[in-house]
């Protein structure tokens, strides 16, 4: 990594791209153009909330990834939720209640955090936390959904709160979705994505990548079916293994090459859809951003992990600040160290390093 890298500059400037190219995006949607020309300037607003912290010597990120609940209705192969026992069919305990997440999102707004990703489990399961989220037009908040529990009411809520953002993750064609996801779940995903469409609601897609799928995934057969269907915002998102077993799977630097070529190619083809990677080229952005370089995790519990993919907490923020939990040991243990700018196979660093990220957590 360069020595002069700014990684806060560079996560402003991606902030103020996203918001940019979801204008570009939305020009034909009169309701939506209004929303993100005032969610730009939040977002300028928090660009200067978070530098006046890094002054402070508190460095905030511009993500906030939030698994709101670890129920779900589908039983989805090679999920790393259920592989870690972050997602099951029995009634959730001892999980942060809407005011306890709305305090979270309050917090995250006042410290400058831009965007927060409700996850789960389903997140369309916990409408009370999803209400909540509306409240703060200053944050956008994409909701990673299988979309099968989509109805008339949330379509309301969306329509009124135009900084909740259903991402639908499919896997392909109905074959490939079917087979992951279970039976019929691809048609309830395409008429969900009908009636957003329908209503002139802005949506996207997650499509998780492997080193089997990319080709089919970034055809310009699929990318043109998401069109018309009325997709406006798709994330790529890498694979990661639940096991040993599958880090096979894992793209590496030649699929990551391959993905960032064609996303160029498609941001020149489609000038209306807004086109993501996660984690994109780890490398352009100084190494992995997990553990509050670029984003942090918030379990259904309200532990604070480095990412989904390391569910390895030293604090709850059920207990303490958001600010707090930012500045944790195994946080800092982990922004000072070198572990998150090594190279790695493809997948994730802390998965491949996990036994060092447990070594950290236990000095």
């Amino acid at each position: 990594m360069s020595a002069d890298f700014d990684i806060q500059e560079y996560l402003a400037n991606g902030v103020e791209h996203i918001v940019k190219n979801a204008i570009r995006a939305t020009l034909k949607n009169p309701k939506e153009s209004l929303f993100l020309a005032r969610f730009s300037k939040y977002a300028r607003k928090a660009t200067k909330i978070r530098q006046n912290y890094e002054e402070k010597g508190h460095h905030i990120p511009v993500f906030l990834i939030a698994s709101i609940t670890s129920s779900c209705n589908l039983h989805c192969t090679g999920c790393y939720s259920r592989a870690n026992d972050a997602c099951s069919d029995e009634t959730p305990q001892n999980q942060l209640s809407g005011d306890e997440w709305g305090s979270i999102f309050h917090q995250a707004r006042d410290i400058g955090i831009s965007f927060i990703v409700l996850a789960g489990g389903e997140p369309m399961l916990r409408e009370d936390v999803i209400k909540k989220a509306s409240q703060f037009p200053e944050i956008l908040f994409p909701i990673f959904t299988n979309g099968t529990v989509i109805n008339e009411e949330y379509i309301d809520l969306f329509d009124k709160n135009r900084n909740l953002v259903p991402i639908f993750s499919i896997e392909g064609d109905e074959k490939d979705t079917d087979s992951r996801r279970g039976d019929g779940v691809y048609n309830q995903l395409v008429s969900s994505m009908d009636l957003m469409r329908r209503k002139d609601l802005i949506f996207g897609a997650s499509l998780t990548f492997t080193k089997e799928n990319l080709d089919s995934l970034i055809s310009n057969e699929f990318i043109d079916y998401l069109y018309e269907l009325g997709c406006k915002v798709v994330f790529f998102i890498e694979y990661v293994p639940v096991n040993e077993d599958t880090i096979d799977l894992a793209p590496d630097d030649e699929e990551r090459e391959i993905l960032l070529d064609k996303i160029d190619y498609l941001r020149e083809k489609y000038l209306d859809m807004l086109f993501l990677s996660f984690p994109g080229d780890e490398k352009t952005s100084g190494g992995c951003l997990a553990a509050g370089r670029g984003f942090f995790h918030i379990n259904s519990h309200g532990g604070a992990e480095p990412c989904p993919a390391s569910p390895y907490s030293d604090i709850n923020v059920n207990d303490t600040s958001l600010l707090e939990a930012l500045d944790s040991k195994l946080f800092r243990s982990l922004r000072d160290g070198d572990l998150l700018l090594d190279d790695h196979e493809g997948g994730c660093v802390l998965f491949e390093r996990k036994d060092e990220v447990e070594r950290l957590l236990n000095e």
